[in-house]
């Protein structure tokens, strides 16, 4: 029998979020129309149509809007948690249903292409979620997408748990955990997925205070939703802990000029149902050339 993930995040409460950030999510968007564009980018890169796409997690419908403007694409569906960023959606014209948990009810082999645009990290079953994704491709359709990945905010998180250690003796987690790329490379090939490729690049925005940044992940819908427990009860964090973080924050991670560096790891995925006419990963042991050979050739050639 195949082990219930953790619940570390309350969807509950990530909906309340996303709900209260789409009443103002244009000031804050940045993120997502960067990497809505470089969604596009890469799937220029793929030279294929896609009749029917999903965007899973469209938040206001930024990226499914670009999509549906492409050539390379048909017509575009979503799904979304937050009724708020369903309603932003549906007034770009993009149409939207509700997602609810995270048994995600999507149509199986109906997709040729599936994207997600920093949507999954808020997902308890991460490897679930890439099957159920994966189920919803045709053969060989493809899933393109993006996630927060491990080292995203390490300045905050750094700087949080330092000042809570020192203001209150201990210390509990204020920034969600996030999987590394080793982690998601291994998840896609889990979930079945052929061909995957994992790469992360890393987006850093300067502030002049950090609660400027406590502030935009407000307004994005991505501070922390825990899920509770209460053998580690989270505390609210106190003016003593903030103000401590702050000084920490900018003794360790400012610029000559003042201003202070927020790290975003945006780790790209992608990946192809699998097909019978799909390019094969050659047997080990069938090259007809060993990498020995090629390397003692590589070093006589060069040798004078």
């Amino acid at each position: 029998m195949t082990p219930t993930p953790p619940k570390l995040f309350d969807s509950a409460q990530l909906q309340m979020h996303r709900d209260r950030a789409a009443k103002t999510y244009g000031e804050y968007d940045f993120l997502k129309r960067r990497e809505s564009s470089q969604l596009i980018e890469r799937l220029e890169d793929v030279s294929r149509t896609f009749s029917t796409v999903l965007d899973f997690g469209t938040h206001d419908g930024t990226a499914a809007e670009m999509l549906a403007q492409h050539d390379q694409v048909g017509s575009v569906e979503a799904v979304e948690l937050s009724d708020g960023f369903r309603q932003l959606a549906e007034a770009r014209g993009v149409s939207v249903r509700s997602l609810q948990g995270e048994a995600f009810d999507l149509p199986a082999e109906r997709y040729d292409l599936v994207t997600s645009i920093l949507a999954l990290h808020w997902v308890n079953d991460l490897p679930g979620a890439l099957i159920q994704i994966k189920q919803a491709l045709k053969p060989d359709g493809l899933f393109l997408g993006c996630l927060f990945g491990a080292g995203t905010l390490n300045e905050l998180r750094t700087s949080l748990l330092e000042a809570e250690a020192e203001v209150t003796g201990g210390a509990t987690p204020r920034v969600s955990p996030l999987p590394g790329l080793q982690d998601m490379a291994g998840l896609l090939q889990r979930a079945g997925f052929a061909l995957p490729v994992v790469d992360v690049a890393p987006v850093t925005v300067r502030y002049g205070d950090p609660f400027k940044l406590l502030a935009d992940l407000k307004g994005m819908g991505e501070q922390a939703a825990f899920a509770p427990n209460e053998k580690a009860p989270r505390r609210p964090l106190s003016p003593r802990i903030l103000a401590r973080m702050a000084q920490i924050y900018a003794e360790r991670f400012s610029d000559p000029d003042g201003r202070m560096r927020a790290t975003f790891n945006v780790v790209w995925l992608s990946g192809w149902a699998p097909d019978a006419n799909q390019p094969k990963p050659l047997r080990p042991g069938s090259a007809k050339h060993s990498l020995a050979d090629a390397v003692r050739k590589a070093g006589e050639s060069n040798d004078k």
